[in-house]
């Protein structure tokens, strides 16, 4: 398994996290706080993604990325969308011209 193909791993994981809450799980306790803090977590390791690129190794910035990508599928899966469907849109601004 390629580390994008864990990405759709991780996102099932995600979603059982969601429909079956186990009592000691992050997710689980991101998403009983409700979307808004889903979006503030998101919003919080975006800011530090973008400090780490200007201000940290490539390590730190490698990891502060994969945090923003796991609150980003939290959140995607919060408001039923999959990252397929964030895929399939930059694949859609991605062709030509005609």
């Amino acid at each position: 398994m390629t580390g994008i193909d864990f990405l759709n791993t991780l996102e099932g994981i995600i979603q059982d996290r969601l429909d079956d809450p186990p009592p000691d799980s992050y997710t689980a306790r991101i998403a009983a706080g409700g979307e808004l803090l889903a979006a503030k977590k998101l919003a919080e390791e975006a800011a530090e993604v973008a400090l780490a690129a200007v201000a940290e190794s490539p390590a730190r910035l490698t990891e502060e990325s994969a945090d923003l990508l796991y609150h980003l599928l939290i959140l995607l899966r919060m408001r039923e969308l999959s990252l397929e469907t964030v895929a399939a849109e930059l694949e859609a601004r991605h062709r030509p011209a005609s």
